[in-house]
């Protein structure tokens, strides 16, 4: 993974389940991974299990994008040719409602 998360940023996220009671429009995206036509929101985060919660967009496909888990080990070691999964150094935390590509897909 290209500029994956020192122990320290991933530290700073709220703990897993801690936004239960949040709406999920209102759930704050604090960091964002891509490859391709692929992103990953992530707003929490389970230091344990080394696993985040968040919004998941596999190959652009809108329609089938979801809430759920994904495993900062899988982004790590996902590859495809040459290309590693990325990390968003430029991404500012904001309410997902705010995320065009989260917004589109969940019809908000």
């Amino acid at each position: 993974m290209w500029n994956k998360p020192a122990r320290e940023e991933l530290a700073k996220l709220p703990a897993m389940y801690s936004g239960e009671d949040v709406p999920l429009e209102e759930k704050v995206i604090q960091m964002h991974f891509f490859i391709g036509g692929c992103d990953w929101f992530a707003t929490e985060y389970c230091p344990e299990d080394q696993v985040f919660f968040g919004f998941a967009i596999l190959n652009g496909d809108l329609e089938m994008a979801e809430w759920g888990t994904f495993s900062l080990k899988e982004l790590s070691d996902l590859r495809i040719d040459f290309a590693e999964v990325d990390r968003d150094l430029y991404w500012e935390p904001k309410k997902a409602k705010e995320v065009q590509l989260i917004a589109q897909a969940q019809g908000w």
